[in-house]
């Protein structure tokens, strides 16, 4: 079954006609060609999917698009540009956080939200609250690094 939609992703309004069944993250790739977005495990085991719905963390492949209509939808290509990027993405590049750059989209999402939220006390409280965002290459405790380097700024 399908359904008209409208999503306001980057603060933009995209009408959509999806089936029902249809993820928000394959919405996103597929359907308005936001590809910053991964689909890494498609099970929400690895965080890759990771945007902000009405400003919380969600991963984008256990979310139906159907039920987004009324929730600003951020994704990484809504935080910076390339001119003026966002200061957790440029603390990823100062901290080489990067590697083979995956999952970079969604550890970032989830960094703007913890350091949004003010939950960024320790190293062991970073690591704790993005244990859901996976990065096979390793870069974890860059990342950390990275994150506490803005703790004390609002971000």
């Amino acid at each position: 079954m399908e359904t008209d939609v409208v999503l306001r992703v980057n603060g933009v309004e995209r009408p959509l006609r999806v089936d029902t069944r249809v993820t928000l993250l394959d919405a996103l790739r597929d359907l308005l060609g936001l590809t910053g977005t991964k689909k890494g495990c498609d099970q929400g085991a690895c965080g890759a999917c990771t945007v902000h719905l009405d400003g919380r963390p969600v991963l984008a492949c256990l979310t139906l698009a159907a039920r987004c209509a009324d929730a600003g939808i951020t994704t990484i290509e809504g935080l910076g540009t390339a001119a003026e990027p966002h200061p957790v993405q440029e603390a990823f590049v100062r901290h080489d956080c990067l590697q083979c750059g995956f999952c970079t989209p969604g550890q970032i999402m989830s960094a703007v939200a913890l350091l949004a939220e003010g939950r960024a006390g320790s190293d062991a409280e970073v690591r704790e609250r993005m244990s859901g965002n996976l990065c096979r290459c390793g870069a974890h405790p860059r990342i950390v690094a990275a994150i506490r380097e803005l703790a004390g700024a609002r971000v």
